[in-house]
């Protein structure tokens, strides 16, 4: 039986396999607001009915290897600009019959070599125009994020427990509906 942080690995393979194949065609979707704005909307929409969308028993037990990869493969999702990754894995984790708390939890130790693998593929990418003092500011910002990430999860994961996605979804929403009335009022919008 593999333990926990294996499983982790699991998961984090198709978001590794993929990103790294994808990643110019991911890169150019980055700057289309419409295909941000579509997916905040439809992932909003998503949000707001996942509890009866997804109607899977919850299990007792852990993640096995095949939810763990399975998982992997939603995270995927989230490749796409305005799709929400931790949105993405819990809701695969829901489907795989975790609880709630059990899939915003291995979603959130997913997210830590996620996020690490993206952000060093992107700083070998553009090492040489980074001058010696911004290497300590991102040390300091990545050590910050990660500690604030921590502290946050269990405020999240209680949050979710408690109430839910919809307050998520109807967010999700509204910035959807929000960036696509401006678009369509002549606003030029640029994705930072």
């Amino acid at each position: 039986m593999l333990d926990f942080y294996s499983k982790i690995l699991i998961a984090f393979l198709p978001a590794a396999v993929i990103g790294f194949l994808l990643n110019d065609f991911i890169d150019s979707l980055l700057e289309n607001v419409v295909v941000v704005a579509i997916t905040l909307l439809v992932g909003g929409i998503i949000l707001v009915f996942i509890d009866r969308i997804v109607n899977v028993q919850p299990k007792d037990g852990d993640v096995s290897v095949p939810d763990a990869l399975k998982i992997g493969f939603f995270q995927c999702i989230a490749m796409i600009p305005g799709v929400s990754r931790s949105a993405a894995t819990i809701i695969g984790g829901m489907f795989q019959g975790l609880t709630r708390t059990q899939a915003a939890e291995f979603s959130f130790f997913l997210a830590v070599p996620t996020m690490a693998a993206a952000s060093g593929y992107k700083l070998l990418k553009t090492y040489k125009l980074l001058q010696p003092e911004d290497y300590q500011m991102l040390l300091i910002g990545n050590a910050i994020a990660f500690v604030v990430g921590l502290l946050a999860i269990r405020g999240f994961v209680g949050f979710l427990t408690r109430y839910g996605f919809k307050v998520f979804g109807y967010y999700r929403i509204v910035l959807g509906l929000l960036l696509l009335g401006l678009m369509a009022a002549g606003v030029k919008l640029d994705v930072l």
